[in-house]
């Protein structure tokens, strides 16, 4: 038997059936993504002294996946580790290899095979050629890993000390969040002004509309008022009209950045959003591996899409094409994103896979199309004869223009009809022709600041800046939502209070650290590690050198409880005095400058906000305690969802009262089958409701809905409830019985 190792059960399923017929005898299984990781504690996760020598764990919950690849290894006569085809894959199998080489029953040869599309055409030709792990890729995953740990760490440790307890920094999350917040002062510093847009419609010669727009846009009124005095006195003529013939050229395949992008505006997907269906799609078989920087079409599909095109459209539409990458250090020898089989029209198991298939099918396959060809045409117009805007000779009037545009030729743009346009038809009219003003009119606007990024233009700005890689766009965005450091609208990433304290912090006292030459320069070494050129030690010694230094020094920093004095008028509601920002959970909020002597607070919009009341009781955990550690009070609170009743040491003791009535109301009879003494109930987080055990904190056990009761047959798990179509399911994600519906099928 030879055992082949993935990460997806979904691809592992993929791939056992194409390999079923195979005389090869092969058993596929899936690792569930990573099997070891660093450890939460980082005195234990990375021995610095040693060379900076991480240590790994099993992941929680893999201990059982872990425990059946080193049964199924032990029988096998070859062992191919087939993780993705990049660093994480790389890493993911090299952490497989020495699991399975720590089992000493373990007696075959591991090879790592990498399949950049799930064929089976391209499975049967990369299990022709295995290889050994690739150390250079594999380090370089791992310096990446150590380094941002040292880095969140540090960093996330001397913001909880000096701004506010939980919050964290990272070495690509906080560029990017410098990022948003120097749009959004860029927007708070902006004035706008007043201007104008006139436009005018007229009759030609035949009796056709035409409406032509001022180029100019005047600030000045007096300026506009005459434009338009002379306007509606003087006769008007066409001045020029100018024609020409222009060509767009096909866009390139897709990278993990544009499919995100063109997702995001296209589809309104997030980025995270794309890259989930974009792996389902993949590890059905239906597109290539969808995390790559390349931009290259191999020879067999780019001769398979000019086939298609000619045999669909005609054999005038087919042009092959070549493209490059524009970032510099683009892995050339991997493919962009497109269709395994670019006969099939339609793929995807569902409309989100269906709509995401075609971007990439049509992106693809324009890409090997002829160019568009479109008429441009502009016709300019003026009074006739030319009058002064004012008697000193003050200048003509300005010009007012047509643009209109229609495909001659529609080339590429056949097939992304979404790139096309509109037509813009305008009549015919010749040079020196007489034209009839109907009415000329002004409208009054302002300038508008800069706008805020989307998700998609922040990728785009990101990957410009050379700040992260294909992998890790989609982890940016979610991380910035999920720490609250921004909140998003209709696709728009606006700036949390929390947001900007810590980004003002960390760019204040680090801003060496996030800037664009640092972070770009950083992933240039990360990827000269992956190329062999550069130490992994080295990287992380010249870092960490300078990087505790400033840590230290930035130790002796007065706590940032200050952000600076309200406004004037705000006074405190309790004595009087004048006020100061402060940083809470919920935002900003207005503070007495006399606290903790007084404990006077405001809401920003002015309304009082009621600080901790003492219930009377002592904490039942810590209340008979001595020292530091003890003494805690029961206080009522304000919380984003109500009021409660918790220790006055809070979050150092994390005690919280139960309502009696609510409790009962969410307690379950379903015993916790960790602890065996809690009981599973309802409780709610920042993303909704789930189910824990009610001994928390001294039991962690938590799942995503409600538990029925019984126990899972296969992994003896907690059983919860499901949707209507998948009414139980198992709690335990890495169980199969997790999705009951694929095993019945």
């Amino acid at each position: 038997m030879k055992l082949l190792i993935v990460e997806s059960p979904s691809k592992a399923k993929t791939i056992e059936k194409y390999l079923s017929g195979d005389s090869g005898d092969f058993t596929v299984r899936a690792s569930v993504g990573h099997v070891r990781d660093l450890p939460k504690n980082n005195k234990q996760a990375i021995d610095i002294e040693a060379g900076f020598v991480p240590h790994y764990e099993i992941s929680k919950g893999k201990e059982k996946v872990v425990h059946e690849l080193q049964s199924l290894a032990e029988k096998a006569k070859e062992i191919l580790l087939a993780t993705d085809p990049d660093r994480e894959g790389e890493a993911i199998a090299w952490h497989i290899e020495e699991l399975l080489k720590e089992d000493k029953k373990v007696k075959a040869s591991i090879k790592r095979v990498a399949f950049h599309e799930i064929t089976k055409e391209a499975i049967t030709e990369a299990l022709k050629s295995p290889r050994a792990i690739d150390t250079n890729l594999r380090k370089a995953q791992e310096a990446r890993r150590v380094l941002d740990r040292l880095f969140g760490y540090g960093l996330s440790g001397l913001i909880w000390k000096k701004v506010r307890y939980g919050l964290s920094a990272g070495r690509v999350q906080s560029p990017a969040l410098r990022i948003i917040m120097e749009r959004e002062r860029e927007i708070r510093a902006f004035v706008p002004e007043k201007y104008w847009t006139l436009s005018g419609i007229f009759k030609t010669k035949k009796g056709e509309d035409l409406t032509l727009s001022c180029v100019d846009e005047p600030r000045d009124e007096k300026l506009v008022e005459k434009i338009l005095e002379i306007g509606r006195k003087e006769k008007w003529i066409v001045k020029d009209v100018k024609e020409s013939e222009q060509k767009r050229v096909p866009r390139a395949p897709f990278t993990t950045s544009t499919l995100q992008q063109t997702a995001s505006t296209r589809l309104g997907f997030s980025p995270s959003r794309t890259m989930q269906v974009a792996q389902k799609l993949y590890e059905a078989g239906h597109i290539t591996y969808m995390r790559t920087d390349s931009v290259n079409l191999s020879k067999q599909a780019q001769d398979q899409m000019l086939e298609l095109i000619a045999k669909k459209y005609g054999k005038e539409y087919a042009e092959a094409h070549t493209y490059k990458a524009k970032s510099k250090n683009a892995q050339e020898a991997h493919e962009a994103v497109r269709p395994t089989h670019v006969e099939h029209l339609k793929a995807g198991s569902n409309p989100e896979q269906e709509r995401l298939y075609k971007l990439i099918w049509e992106r693809a396959v324009s890409s090997q199309m002829v160019d568009a060809k479109l008429a441009k045409i502009k016709i300019i117009a003026n009074v006739n004869p030319p009058s002064a805007l004012s008697g000193g000779g003050g200048g003509e009037i300005p010009d007012f223009a047509a643009n209109g545009s229609r495909v001659i030729f529609p080339g590429w743009l056949i097939v992304d009809q979404d790139a096309r346009g509109e037509d813009v038809e305008l009549p015919k009219v010749a040079i020196g022709e007489d034209l009839k003003l109907i009415s000329l009119d002004s409208l009054e606007k302002h300038t508008e600041p800069p706008g805020r990024y989307s998700e998609a233009g922040l990728v785009k700005e990101l990957e410009a800046r050379d700040i992260g890689r294909p992998s890790t766009y989609a982890a940016i965005m979610r991380t910035l939502e999920e720490r609250e450091y921004v909140r998003k609208e209709n696709r728009t990433l606006f700036p949390t209070d929390t947001g900007e304290v810590v980004s003002d912090f960390v760019e204040h006292n680090f801003g060496e650290y996030i800037s664009d030459t640092f972070t770009a320069e950083m992933e240039d070494k990360l990827d000269e590690i992956a190329l062999g050129k550069k130490e992994y030690l080295k990287t992380l010694k010249d870092f960490y050198g300078p990087f505790t230094k400033d840590l230290k020094e930035k130790d002796k920093l007065e706590k940032a409880t200050n952000l600076g004095d309200a406004p004037e008028d705000i006074k405190c509601p309790k004595c009087g005095s004048k006020m100061i920002i402060k940083l809470s959970k919920n935002g900003k909020f207005y503070s007495c400058s006399r606290y903790p002597d007084c404990e006077g607070a405001l809401k920003l919009d002015g309304t009082e906000m009621a600080g901790p009341k003492e219930t009377g009781e002592k904490c039942p955990l810590c209340g008979d305690k001595k020292g530091k550690s003890g003494g805690g009070k029961l206080v009522i609170r304000e919380g984003k969802f109500g009021t409660f009743i918790s220790c006055s040491r809070y979050p150092k003791c994390k005690f919280i009262k139960q309502d009696e009535e609510e409790l009962k109301k969410k307690m379950t009879d379903v015993t916790c089958p960790v602890c065996g003494k809690g009981k599973m109930m309802e409780r709610k987080g920042r993303f909704g409701i789930f189910y824990s055990c009610s001994n928390y904190p001294d039991c962690k056990n938590a799942i995503k809905a409600k538990p029925t009761g019984r126990i899972c047959e296969l992994c003896g798990s907690l059983m919860m409830e499901g949707t209507k179509t998948i009414p139980e399911r198992c709690s335990n994600k890495a169980c199969p019985n997790h999705n009951p519906h694929k095993l019945m099928k």
